[in-house]
Order: C-alpha cells, then structure tokens, then sequence
C-alpha cells in the first residue's frame, strides 16, 4: 500500500494513472525477493542527482544477478515527461525498480534477461525545515556483503530497516542508531548519519556494510567546496554521545536534525542549519 497520494506508474512502455499492479504471483522479485528500487526527489520544481538515482538502480539490479534494461538518461526522460502531471508546487518521490520475472532451473537464481521495470511516481510532501528526530540503540545490526546485497538499493535488505525502527519507536525514540558488524556506527534505520565536532563534520566512513548515500556525497562535496572540514571515519556510540551536533541525511528529507539520542541532546545547530541552505541552494542551482 502507498504512503502518499496522487500516483502515477510507468508500465510497459506508458504511463498510468494510479498505483497501477506491475507484478505477478511466479515473478521471481515476489517469492524470491528480487527486487531493487532507488528513490529520487522532485521539489520546488527541481529534481537534484536525479541521473544519479537512475543510475545507482542498475548497479543495483546487476548487484542482485537482474539485468538492467533502461539506461539513466532514458530513465530521466521518462520520469521529467511524467512529472508533467502533478501540480508545479508538488513534492513527488521517484521510484525507479526493477525485479526478476523467471527464476533459473532450481528457481532460486533470478535467470538473465528476463527483467521487469517501472516507475512509481507519488506525492509526498516534504517534512518542515523544523521536522527533527531522536535516536537510540537497537539489537539489530547491518549486515557485510559476505552475507547479504549490501551494495544494492534492494527491496530484501528492508525488513531488517524495518525491525530497527519500530523497535526504537517503541523505545520512545523516532530512529535507531545502527552499528556495523563490529560495532562501530553505520548509519540510522532510514539514512545515513553525520556529526559535527568542534566545527568538523563526521560521518562513518563507507565499508561495505551500508549504502553510502547520493545525498550523502553531495552534502560531503557542498562542505568541501565551502572549505569545511568534512572527514569519512571510524565512528563509535561514545562519539556521537560526545558531538556537539547530529544529523540524519537521506533522500527523503534531505536534513534531519537530531535533538537527542537517548539521554544526550543536541541542539539543531547552526552547522546542520547551514548544509540543509548548501543543500537547497545546490538544488536549485541544477533547474532545468
């Protein structure tokens, strides 16, 4: 079931109005969870690092042994002539996905160039500047790429997201804070994370147990080219309960200012003020 509203779906070469049914009972991507999407923002009018989603779901698809059949720029265009049917003042959230249809001859492996594709197009609007959250542990952890597609958007991975979060809002917190393997910081159950310490920005460095986010590289490259400090490290729990601000990055919302995570608080500071402003002015820098 949607989470928004106003739906449009691309289907076998067309768009169609509403949420409109893609799949069926024996297609591989349901019964054997071989699926992948990327979700991309169009705001304000502008769509930031849209060919960068689209290109970020084949890597994906060839992540989980599903071939790609559209290319980026063909996939943009698709989406730019179906955003012609929402309001100019919308926000929508792109979803580009693909899943395998045929299994191979055990049924397991998804069989190569049998592949299905669409795009879900539904208004969402975006949380307020102001929208914060909170944070806390949880007994889940992130998987390595040894034992699961931790290099892929994948629709498989998500049930874990999903028992982190729900077991931190039934803490009393809006997000989990989720460790690696080891135990070091990762990312929350929704996004990627990021602190800020004595006027340098840190976030865990990318090692294979998380998707390193398109939002999160470009908040890395606006600090950069303001020439502020932005260092990829190994993050632990103590270091977020001693950094000065935090804050969630993620395509959904863009910025997501942490209050608190668990008995710690933290300010919605000026340095997370300042790369939500870098953000939307590098968005609107790209308008088409």
């Amino acid at each position: 079931m949607a989470f928004g509203k106003n739906i449009r779906t691309w289907f076998e070469g067309a768009w169609h109005e509403g949420d409109v049914a893609v799949m069926r009972a024996a297609d591989h991507g349901i019964w054997q969870g071989s699926s992948v999407f990327d979700g991309a923002r169009w705001f304000e009018g502008v769509a930031p690092d849209l060919e960068a989603h689209c290109t970020r779901v084949n890597r994906s698809a060839e992540a989980l042994m599903i071939t790609p059949t559209m290319d980026p720029a063909t996939m943009v265009e698709i989406v730019r002539e179906g955003l012609k049917g929402f309001a100019p003042g919308a926000a929508v959230y792109i979803r580009p996905m693909y899943w395998a249809i045929n299994g191979s001859e055990l049924g397991v492996a998804p069989a190569p160039g049998a592949t299905g594709f669409a795009i879900s197009l539904e208004e969402v609007p975006m949380p307020a500047p102001e929208a914060t959250t909170t944070l806390t542990t949880t007994q889940f952890r992130r998987p390595v790429l040894a034992d699961n597609v931790c290099n892929a958007k994948a629709g498989c991975l998500y049930p874990n997201n999903a028992r982190m979060l729900v077991e931190a809002q039934r803490k009393g917190f809006g997000n989990a804070l989720v460790q690696d393997a080891m135990g070091n910081v990762a990312e929350s159950a929704t996004a990627n994370v990021f602190i800020v310490k004595d006027g340098t920005v840190f976030t865990p460095i990318a090692n294979g147990t998380f998707l390193s986010g398109i939002t999160r590289a470009r908040h890395i490259a606006n600090l950069r080219a303001e020439g502020i400090a932005v260092q990829e490290a190994v993050l632990t729990l103590a270091d977020v309960r001693a950094a000065d601000e935090v804050f969630l990055s993620g395509n959904f919302a863009k910025v997501t200012p942490v209050l608190a995570f668990e008995d710690v608080a933290y300010a919605h500071g000026p340095m997370t003020r300042r790369i939500r402003e870098m953000y939307w002015d590098f968005a609107h820098s790209r308008r088409a």
